[in-house]
């Protein structure tokens, strides 16, 4: 496949381009490929460009979730990127301590600490994967298989081949990866102890740079199974939520819809709760991905990867009082990413 450039000679204006899909690509997203072809370029204007269809696949409009194939024709528009940032200067940037729950030749898994976005966006020149992928050979390949929030820590899926990216988003598609978290809820205990909410998500804007979801018949359905473990006081639960689905904000928006808001939340929460909180060490959204579990169809192996509770939210717990069969706090330990 021809390569090409997102630079421009001096006072050139940047042209339409067309690319072929070679067959190692076949089965990836198109906005994840348009990603890697348009890099530096926020993800709410190649969205916006997918809307409006100033990208096509073999001549016709495509959802940005539309599974490549191999030999399709895609048309790239001449759209203004911002510079990227330098790859030198990310192989030296400082990155969070880092636990690897698992590695191999095609998957890591990683403990994601809270406060480090995914990836770059929304203001953010970079992310995680963008300071991993700048310390791997040119060459070698790392993608996201899903996202966390930013305040969100955690298990974090990512994949080294595109073969396994492939098959990984296969099984989110199609709700075949089950994913575990850890919250501390507002509100009244949960009866039953076992809440299913099932109520349909839909993005909406609430200012520059903020993504945010409202419960709508016109969003995309949605399911998260909520457990009770023990209650902290009177309007403080721990809880155990499982979800089916892998909504924007899922876990946020089906706690605040059921009137019990995740402590700590600054955008679906309750302000008055979570200053108080701050007292007890609080200084974020109280979510942890603390499970991920699937099998892969094509060996029949079954993956299951823990996360221990990271320490600035053990020690939330700490403050208080004891929660009996509380999580382990991780290791922290420093390693090498990939």
């Amino acid at each position: 496949m021809k390569a090409f450039s997102n630079e421009h000679p001096p006072g050139a204006a940047p042209q339409v381009r067309h690319e072929i899909v070679a067959a190692a690509e076949a089965g990836r997203r198109l906005d994840h490929f348009l990603a890697t072809r348009l890099r530096g370029l926020p993800r709410a204007r190649l969205h916006r460009s997918l809307r409006k269809g100033e990208v096509r696949v073999n001549g016709g409009r495509v959802r940005s979730g539309y599974r490549l194939c191999d030999g399709d024709r895609v048309r790239i528009p001449p759209l203004h990127l911002e510079a990227p940032p330098n790859r030198g200067s990310l192989s030296t940037a400082p990155i969070p301590r880092l636990e690897i729950l698992y590695k191999d030749a095609s998957l890591l898994v990683l403990n994601k600490p809270g406060g480090w976005a995914v990836h770059g966006g929304s203001g953010l020149r970079f992310g995680l994967i963008e300071a991993l992928k700048a310390r791997l050979p040119e060459n070698a390949f790392l993608e996201l298989v899903h996202r966390l929030d930013r305040e969100t820590s955690g298990c974090l899926l990512l994949a080294r081949d595109v073969h396994t990216l492939r098959g990984l988003h296969e099984l989110l598609q199609t709700g075949r990866i089950q994913k575990h978290y850890w919250a501390l809820l507002l509100g009244e205990r949960l009866r039953p102890r076992r809440l299913r909410v099932e109520l349909p998500l839909e993005r909406c804007h609430d200012g520059p740079g903020r993504r945010r979801v409202r419960v709508s018949p016109e969003g995309r359905s949605a399911r998260s199974e909520f457990r009770f473990l023990e209650s902290l006081a009177p309007d403080l639960q721990w809880v155990e939520v499982r979800t089916g689905t892998g909504r924007t904000h899922q876990v946020r928006a089906h706690a605040a819809a059921i009137g019990r808001p995740v402590a700590g939340d600054a955008l679906y929460g309750n302000r008055e709760r979570n200053r108080v909180l701050r007292g007890a060490g609080l200084r974020r959204l109280f979510l942890h991905a603390h499970r991920i579990a699937f099998r892969l169809p094509e060996t029949e192996r079954e993956y299951r990867f823990d996360a221990p509770l990271s320490e600035d939210l053990a020690a939330v717990l700490r403050r208080l009082g004891p929660v009996h069969g509380a999580p382990g706090v991780a290791a922290g330990q420093l390693t090498e990413p990939c």
